[in-house]
């Protein structure tokens, strides 16, 4: 897949999407941690803890072969992004928590990303093909959070252009990863059938569940709903780009990007169901709340 579509088109993707969550940010995103560091917490946890360990839990029972095994833990260590907030906004969710998540995750990923998928090329052995060299690894993350960083000054300093460019640069990110996972479904055409076999049933079981923890879990700790939907959006809505970006050209192979383009298939589907779903039993406990 050595094209313009990885050499440019990918890395550009993933910039203007993390130039778009900059435009969401501000300082006071990051301090939001201390008015609720219960939620954040717990959220945090799910996502950099219990997720990779489910994802680890599957694929061992579905004993995928290595590269898809490898792509499925890269996808599991990928940080929320703005269609999380999207969706969390849709849904009536506590935005503002999500993007304080978003924020943070995308920071902490710079460690959690290539320490669990280098775990993940260890348990396959396939340390001979795979690498992540830390030169590379040091590339994908200032194209992260360099563009995070601009976006963030264009939010402070022009306010009003950061939110008019808001809703282009979501619907530019979605365009952008449809574009991508066609390319790769393409690139892959004669495997794409084994694929699917292979990692299609996990990558929807890994969306559901990412989804139900994000909910249950916080709310199991006293997390009150709107902020138990943000969480349930951040967790099960993963950057797939990022994953895909990683997959190509860090790790070097496009077969290790197919679970995260499988997983952007369903997740838009499972995501709109849960939300709808979960959205109205929140709704409901409100209202029954007010009556009394």
């Amino acid at each position: 897949m050595d094209s313009a579509l990885t050499t440019v088109g990918l890395p550009l993707a993933l910039a203007i999407i993390m130039f778009g969550l900059g435009l969401d940010l501000t300082v006071a995103d990051f301090r939001r941690v201390g008015r609720a560091p219960k939620a954040v917490a717990v959220a945090l946890a799910c996502q950099v803890v219990l997720l990779p360990a489910i994802c680890f839990g599957l694929v061992v029972l579905f004993d995928l072969p290595p590269l898809l095994g490898i792509g499925m833990l890269l996808l599991a260590a990928s940080p929320g992004g703005t269609t999380a907030n999207l969706f969390s906004h849709l849904f009536k969710g506590d935005v503002a928590l999500n993007i304080t998540l978003t924020a943070i995750n995308t920071v902490i990923a710079v460690v959690t990303l290539p320490l669990i998928t280098g775990f993940a090329i260890a348990w396959f052995d396939r340390q001979d093909d795979v690498s992540m060299p830390l030169v590379e690894v040091v590339k994908v993350f200032a194209l992260i959070l360099l563009p995070v960083g601009i976006g963030m000054l264009v939010n402070a300093r022009a306010p009003g252009f950061a939110r008019r460019m808001d809703r282009p640069v979501r619907i530019g990110s979605a365009v952008i990863l449809a574009i991508l996972v066609l390319g790769i479904l393409l690139d892959q055409l004669e495997d794409v059938g084994d694929y699917l076999a292979d990692v299609g049933l996990i990558a929807a079981l890994f969306c559901a569940i990412s989804l139900v923890v994000g909910y249950v879990v916080p709310k199991a700790f006293g997390v009150t709903g709107p902020q138990a939907i943000a969480s349930s959006m951040e967790v099960g809505v993963h950057n797939a780009t990022l994953a895909i970006f990683v997959a190509v050209e860090v790790l070097d192979t496009v077969e290790a990007s197919v679970p995260a383009a499988v997983y952007s298939l369903v997740m838009f589907l499972f995501a709109t169901l849960w939300g709808t779903w979960v959205s109205k039993q929140v709704g409901a406990r409100e209202e029954q709340a007010s009556a009394v």
